[in-house]
């Protein structure tokens, strides 16, 4: 098989979907790798070291689509790239489907198959691909909320940890996940006050056993969720339906509780967003104020950190690459229950429920 890596081109975005590993390991298996020129430098990865290992460079997204039997990117093909999707090609990357339906119509009329890091799942019911990022997200949404607190930065002015006779910033982190626990744990060593809220009872138990005591659980309701807004400092919405849009659980209303410049970290937003007034932003110009609150809402939190991202992404990708490549796309999506699940659109059929329901779409099985 030939397997195609191009550059990202979503704005400050600097991850590449393959690590130098990945192109050896391909070419051992027999395999071919074609990677646009360039590709991995925003990761520190030039060209030369792909090369070393077998690859091709091409000079154009163009060649890489023209040639290649699976793409596999980081983030969602642009309008820029719909014209050079072939039918019957895969594609292996974040898509999202259900923020963006003028996606979600492009790839059906593509003709393409669609295969879906976020919502593939493992034998244990995980979201392996999604994960790294997670953390990775999870982890940012500390140093960048610490960041936009400053007043500079229109923010309240607020040091999280405090110091000794002035109290530290109080952070409250709506869903307690993967992204959740992990910006919890860095918030805690900032010595922050800190509450994650989540309507799972199991994992709030889980979290109140491994958190330090600066963190404290709390089940999520509306009333809880305002209570929270008028003490927070900070707040990370950080919910998650897998395939789904993300649950508005802000109101524009509510944000008239919270104190002025007080800052919303929303890394909900590749998937919607779970604040009324979120709106996607870039690394570039990454927020705004509503209502007197700073929103954070950068659709690609992890490409800021390229390097860390990349590695941290293609060491969970790289197996199933290898597993696409091995038994053909069809032959992996009938005998691999992972790879089915990532199938979210295939050859023009929507075969993810969740993507599905949010555009009133018809469902249909991928295998």
């Amino acid at each position: 098989m030939l397997i195609g890596v191009p550059r990202e081109i979503k704005r400050d975005e600097y991850r590449v979907a393959m690590l130098p590993v990945g192109v050896e390991e391909l070419r051992r298996t027999g395999h071919q790798v074609v990677i646009e020129t360039n590709a991995g430098v925003g990761s520190g990865i030039p060209d030369a070291e792909y090369e070393v290992e077998g690859a091709q460079i091409a000079a154009s997204a163009k060649q890489i689509y023209d040639l290649a039997d699976l793409i596999v990117k980081v983030k969602e093909p642009l309008p820029a790239e719909y014209p050079l999707i072939r039918p019957a090609q895969t594609l292996f990357t974040y898509f999202h489907f259900a923020a963006d339906r003028g996606l979600t119509d492009a790839m059906l009329k593509s003709g393409a198959i669609c295969l879906a890091y976020e919502t593939l799942r493992d034998a244990q019911g995980r979201l392996p691909l999604l994960t790294p990022m997670s953390e990775v997200a999870g982890r940012m949404s500390i140093q960048e909320g610490a960041k936009y607190l400053e007043k500079p930065q229109l923010g309240r002015g607020i040091l999280l940890a405090g110091v000794p006779g002035v109290a530290p910033a109080h952070i409250t982190i709506l869903g307690g996940g993967v992204v959740g626990a992990n910006a919890a744990k860095i918030a805690a060593g900032f010595q922050a006050d800190i509450a994650i809220l989540d309507v799972n009872m199991d994992r709030l138990r889980y979290l109140d056993d491994i958190m330090p005591p600066n963190v404290n659980v709390l089940y999520s309701d509306r009333h809880t969720i305002r209570e929270q807004l008028r003490l927070a400092d900070l707040v990370i919405g950080v919910v998650l339906i897998p395939g789904a849009k993300a649950p508005r659980l802000i109101t524009r209303q509510d944000l008239k509780l919270m104190k002025p410049g007080s800052v919303i970290i929303d890394v909900a937003i590749d998937q919607g967003g779970c604040v009324e007034t979120s709106r996607p932003t870039t690394h570039s110009d990454p927020t705004y104020l509503e209502e007197g609150v700073l929103h954070y809402c950068v659709t690609n939190m992890p490409g800021a950190v390229g390097r860390t991202s990349t590695f941290a992404l293609c060491n969970v990708t790289l197996p199933f690459v290898l597993q696409l490549a091995k038994l053909g796309t069809e032959q992996a999506i009938a005998k691999s229950p992972p790879i089915a699940s990532a199938a979210n659109i295939h050859r023009g059929r929507v075969t993810n429920e969740a993507v599905a329901e949010t555009f009133g779409l018809k469902y249909e099985s991928p295998h």
